[in-house]
């Protein structure tokens, strides 16, 4: 194995959720060891592991667990795409967690991987922080069904957390969307360029983490599978309903956004043109006085107009009269 994404420095944190309808109990353990006890166990088992770094941490879970080879490739390699892959015993899936960091301004992407037994749930992250606290909170308090279902409920859980964490990443976006539009309007800057090109790619990267999803959850809503049960493939019908939702949701942003993109080239086309307006209106109110003065600026020795005493004034006020004129033209025409 070899593990692909980014360097964490410390040591993994291993989770251990172990609960039924009448019993909870949650701790967290140092070595990987400590977990294997809790697979024959009747009740419904939690692994959770934060760090993918310590490869001899998914080694030992994948030998105890019988995960095939491969898949700890695809869980120490965080590039994966969202996937689902069923090897009887029990059911592999990988998907994006999203988290948006309100201090940055920009979305931290993470790679959550899911192994579903019989009677347990392994769940394998890069780091530390998440977004199960309400599942953890659930099920220490024993609110809603989750502590009367089964280990394919529990893993139906975290996939539904993950997708409605997405609902919330999309309307941080969307205020960033309005106040682009507003200032677009307003005044539309190069940085308004900018914040419209780079929100352009923070949709690009979401399509990308959350379309192949649908696919996911709907190949295990229709998976024939004794390890989920056909209660729980309502919720996984549910599920589907919300990701189709979120996908649309994000084609709706970039079309918004590509619709900007036009309205940005389209307002800068506009001012430039009332720039050129202007400034040839000033030249075309010049034009007949720069031809006055470039005719009685001539070097000829014999001009009648040179002898009149008030031959100056009364150009100028000839060419005040001109560009008067043409002044009032201009604005009955309605070009001023």
């Amino acid at each position: 194995m070899v593990h692909v994404g980014e360097r964490k420095a410390g040591k993994a944190k291993i989770t251990i959720i172990n609960y039924d309808e009448h019993h909870f109990e949650e701790r967290e353990v140092q070595n990987v060891e400590d977990c294997f006890p809790f697979k024959s166990k009747p009740t419904v088992t939690w692994i959770n592991i934060d760090g993918l770094h310590q490869l001899e941490i998914i080694q030992k879970s994948g030998e105890h667990l019988q995960i095939h080879p491969l898949v700890l490739e695809d869980i120490v390699n965080t590039s994966q795409r969202p996937k689902m892959e069923d090897f009887d015993d029990y059911i592999f899936v990988t998907l994006k967690m999203l988290q948006y960091s309100d201090e940055k301004k920009e979305t931290r992407t993470e790679q959550v991987s899911l192994i579903l037994g019989s009677s347990f749930v392994v769940s394998f992250q890069e780091s530390e922080g998440d977004v199960f606290d309400p599942i953890r909170n659930r099920i220490s308090t024993n609110k809603g069904r989750i502590r009367k279902m089964g280990a394919d409920y529990l893993a139906y859980a975290l996939m539904d957390a993950i997708v409605d964490n997405y609902f919330r990443i999309l309307e941080k976006l969307g205020e960033g969307v309005e106040d682009m539009e507003e200032e677009l309007i307003v005044n539309p800057t190069p940085e308004t360029l900018q914040a419209i090109h780079q929100m352009k790619q923070e949709m690009i990267f979401l399509r990308k983490s959350v379309w192949p999803l649908r696919e996911v959850i709907s190949r295990l809503e229709r998976w024939e599978s004794s390890l989920i049960n056909k209660s729980t493939s309502i919720y996984l019908r549910d599920l589907y309903d919300h990701t189709i939702q979120v996908i649309d949701s994000i084609e709706t942003f970039r079309d918004i956004l590509s619709g900007m993109l036009d309205i940005y080239l389209s307002s800068v086309s506009n001012r430039m043109n009332e720039v050129m307006k202007v400034l040839t209106i000033i030249a075309t109110i010049f034009i007949p006085l720069t031809l006055i003065a470039g005719i009685y600026g001539m070097n000829f020795r014999f001009m009648p107009e040179l002898e009149i005493s008030a031959g100056y004034p009364m150009v100028l006020l000839i060419m005040v009269c001109i560009g008067a004129l043409m002044v009032l033209y201009f604005r009955k025409k309605k070009w001023l």
